[in-house]
C-alpha cells in the first residue's frame, strides 16, 4: 500500500482529507503537500489548508459545518474545532429530476408468490400480540414449535413470535393508536408471513377487533386471533394457540419458491453504528445497488428522518413533483417541532460511536446516509409504517433509532433489508432478512461473524463503488432466494419488533 493511499480526498473542492488508516504525526499528504500535525485515527478528518474561524468546511463538496476557531493545515478536524452552525439550503424541487433507464436484462430471484399476488422472500408463520400482557404466551408458542421442529414442513422457515412492549394506556382514537394499528396491520399482512395468529389479553386499548375492522384485515384460516381473558387463561390460550398454528402448517407448506422478477423486491435501507467510512464505501456502494434495483423496476425505502436532516435538499431536488418534495419537508418540520417539544436537538444527532468513528456533525452524517439512496428520483414519501405501493426510490418517515426505523419499513412491506454499519451493529430482523454491510476492513476482521458483505476494499482504494454495488445487488437476489444471512443464522429477529411510540402512554 503506497503512502498516498493513506488518505482520500472525496472531491477537489473539499477542505478535508479522510484518513484511510491510522496516520502518524509528520505524514505528508502528497496531493496537497500538507504535513499532518498530530496522530490521526482512521476515518477522521485532516485540514487541507488553513481555515479561518466561522469559515464553512466542506466534505463531499457540501458544507458539513463551520470552524469554531482558526484551523491550521494538517490539523485534526473534529469536535474541538467544527460545529454545525446555522445552515440554509434552497430546496429547488425537481431541479435534478431525470429519467431512470430501464435495465437491459431482467434479473430474477426464487421467491414465493402469495395467492393475493404479493411476493415473499421468506415463508414464516407469525405470532403477534396486541399488548405486552400476552407476550409470554406468544413466546411460549414459538419455543414450543422450535423444540418440536418442522421437519414435516420443509417449506416453512419457522414459527416467529413478535411480542410488543406497549399496546395499552393510550388514547384509543389518537395518532399513537393509528400508528400502532398501521404497524400491526403491516405485519399481519406482510408477504413473508403465510399465516398470522394475533393474541391479546382482552381489556387493552389496542383492541384486536378494532384493528381488524379499521384496517380491513381478512380473517380466516391463515389470520386468526384470540384473547387470554375470553379463552379462559394463559394455559388454555397456549393450548388453543398450538391447535391454531398446527391448522396453518399444511397450507403454509404448500408454498414453494418460483422464479420472480427483481421488480417485486421492496428493499429497506438502513444504517446503524455509522462511521466516517460509511459515506465513502458502504453507503454509496449500496446506492449503486439501489440504482440497479430501481432500473429493474423494484422499490427501495430510505428512512430515518433525523439522519437526513440538513441534507434533505438533495432529495427534494430529485423529487418527481413539488408535492412529493413538500411531503418530505413537512416531515422535517414535524421533527423540528417534535424535538423542540421534547427538549432535544436535531442538529446534535451523532452518537458517541459516530463521533469515535470520525463523524462530527449531523450534516456530515446525513450527507453520508443519503448516499444509500443512489441517484434515481424520489417518487413518494410515506408516514411511519404506511403501506408502500410506489415503485422506485421512496422515503419513509421514521426515527433514526434502528429498531424503530426497521420495524416501520417492514410494516410498510419491505421483503428484504440492507443495513450498513461502520462501528459494528449486529441487528437482524424477522420476517424480513437483513443483509449486513461493513464499511471498513477493521470491522470486517473484528466482526465478520455478523457481516454479510465487506466494502472495506472500497475505503482502501482496492475496489470501485460500481464493483461493490454489483456485489450487493447480487447478494440481494441470493438472500431473496433463500440464502440465509449471518443474523438469521445466529437467531436475530424475534426481539427486534419495536414499534415507534411517539405519544403519551398514560
Amino acid at each position: 500500500m503506497s503512502e498516498v493511499s493513506k488518505t482520500i480526498i472525496l472531491h477537489p473542492n473539499d477542505d478535508v482529507a479522510i484518513a484511510r488508516f491510522p496516520i502518524s504525526k509528520g505524514y505528508v499528504i502528497k496531493e496537497r503537500n500538507v504535513t499532518v500535525l498530530s496522530d490521526i485515527k482512521e476515518g477522521h478528518k485532516i485540514a487541507l489548508h488553513d481555515i479561518k474561524q466561522d469559515q464553512p468546511i466542506k466534505r463531499y463538496n457540501q458544507i458539513i459545518g463551520y470552524a469554531i476557531c482558526p484551523i491550521k493545515a494538517g490539523e485534526h478536524i473534529h469536535l474541538q474545532n467544527l460545529k454545525m452552525g446555522d445552515y440554509g439550503h434552497e430546496y429547488d424541487f425537481c431541479a435534478d429530476k431525470h429519467e431512470t433507464p430501464k435495465a437491459s436484462e431482467i434479473k430474477t430471484f426464487m421467491g414465493y408468490r402469495r395467492k393475493n399476488g404479493q411476493v415473499a422472500t421468506r415463508n414464516y408463520i407469525g405470532i403477534l400480540t396486541s399488548v405486552n400482557c400476552s407476550a409470554t404466551v406468544a413466546r411460549r408458542l414459538e419455543d414450543h414449535f422450535k423444540a418440536k421442529g418442522l421437519k414435516d414442513y420443509p417449506n416453512i422457515d419457522g414459527i416467529v413470535a413478535l411480542p410488543q412492549s406497549f399496546g395499552c394506556a393510550m388514547d384509543m382514537k389518537g395518532d399513537l393508536m393509528k400508528m400502532m394499528q398501521r404497524t400491526m396491520s403491516g405485519y399481519a399482512n406482510h408477504p413473508n408471513f403465510a399465516g398470522v395468529l394475533i393474541i391479546g389479553l382482552g381489556c387493552e386499548s389496542n383492541q384486536i377487533k378494532d384493528l381488524i375492522q379499521v384496517k380491513g384485515l381478512n380473517e380466516g384460516l391463515m389470520l386468526q386471533h384470540m384473547t387470554i381473558q375470553e379463552t379462559g387463561g394463559s394455559q388454555k390460550t397456549f393450548d388453543k394457540g398450538v391447535t391454531i398454528i398446527e391448522s396453518m402448517l399444511n397450507e403454509a407448506n404448500q408454498y414453494t419458491r418460483e422464479e420472480i422478477p427483481a421488480s417485486e423486491l421492496v428493499v429497506a435501507l438502513e444504517c446503524g453504528g455509522s462511521d466516517s467510512y460509511s459515506g465513502i464505501s458502504a453507503n454509496p456502494a449500496l446506492g449503486v445497488a439501489v440504482d440497479l434495483l430501481v432500473q429493474q423496476g423494484g422499490t427501495a425505502i430510505l428512512a430515518e428522518t433525523p439522519e437526513i436532516y440538513g441534507a434533505e435538499y438533495i432529495l427534494t431536488r430529485r423529487a418527481v413533483s413539488k408535492e412529493v418534495g413538500q411531503k418530505l419537508i413537512n416531515r422535517i418540520l414535524w421533527w423540528e417541532d417534535y424535538a423542540k417539544r421534547c427538549h432535544a436537538e436535531l442538529n446534535n444527532n451523532p452518537s458517541a460511536g459516530n463521533k469515535e468513528g470520525g463523524l462530527t456533525t449531523i450534516l456530515e452524517k446525513s450527507l453520508g446516509a443519503i448516499c444509500k439512496a443512489g441517484s434515481t428520483n424520489l417518487v413518494d414519501v410515506y408516514e411511519y409504517a404506511e403501506p408502500v405501493t410506489a415503485k422506485g426510490l421512496v422515503f419513509m418517515d421514521t426515527p433514526g433509532y434502528d429498531a424503530f426505523a426497521c420495524t416501520g419499513q417492514i410494516a410498510g412491506g419491505a421483503n428484504l433489508m440492507c443495513f450498513t454499519t461502520g462501528r459494528g451493529s449486529a441487528y437482524g430482523a424477522k420476517p424480513t432478512p437483513c443483509i449486513k454491510i461493513a464499511s471498513n476492513n477493521f470491522l470486517w476482521r473484528r466482526q465478520e461473524e455478523d457481516m454479510d458483505i465487506n466494502c472495506g476494499d472500497v475505503a482502501e482504494g482496492q475496489e470501485t463503488l460500481e464493483e461493490a454495488g454489483k456485489r450487493i445487488f447480487e447478494k440481494m437476489l441470493a438472500v431473496a432466494s433463500g440464502e440465509r444471512t449471518k443474523s438469521e443464522k445466529f437467531g436475530y429477529g424475534s426481539l427486534e419488533f419495536v414499534p415507534w411510540q411517539p405519544g403519551a402512554i398514560m
